[in-house]
């Protein structure tokens, strides 16, 4: 089974509409761990840590941040990056289908782009 953080700013709705939707999924929010503005190579770091994918809005900084831990080998257990302009239904629906599909450590050293 996949674990999964969202990151400080990612959209609460979708959070609850995949716990709603599944609540056998494996997720936290930056908040919940103690990370609340915390820099992103420090929330990259504790995801590699936990095993768990980054689910973020932030595509203008997290991109970098992950391509330089996968250059400095260290691990990046996968970043799912979503515009916020897409609808939260699809965002849902995507992140279900991956994590129904995928398995535990496929998304490794990995960045996708939502919706599909």
């Amino acid at each position: 089974m996949l674990k999964w953080l969202a990151d400080e700013n990612f959209d609460n709705t979708i959070v609850r509409g995949l716990l709603r939707r599944k609540s056998s999924i494996d997720i936290v929010r930056v908040q919940d761990v103690g990370l609340s503005s915390e820099d992103d190579p420090t929330v990259l770091a504790w995801a590699a840590t936990e095993s768990r994918i980054l689910l973020t809005h932030d595509v203008a900084t997290i991109t970098r941040f992950a391509y330089e831990r996968i250059s400095q080998g260290l691990p990046m257990p996968g970043v799912i990056e979503i515009g916020t302009d897409t609808r939260i239904g699809q965002v849902i629906e995507d992140i279900l289908l991956i994590d129904d599909c995928s398995l535990e450590g496929e998304l490794e050293n990995q960045i996708y782009y939502l919706p599909f």
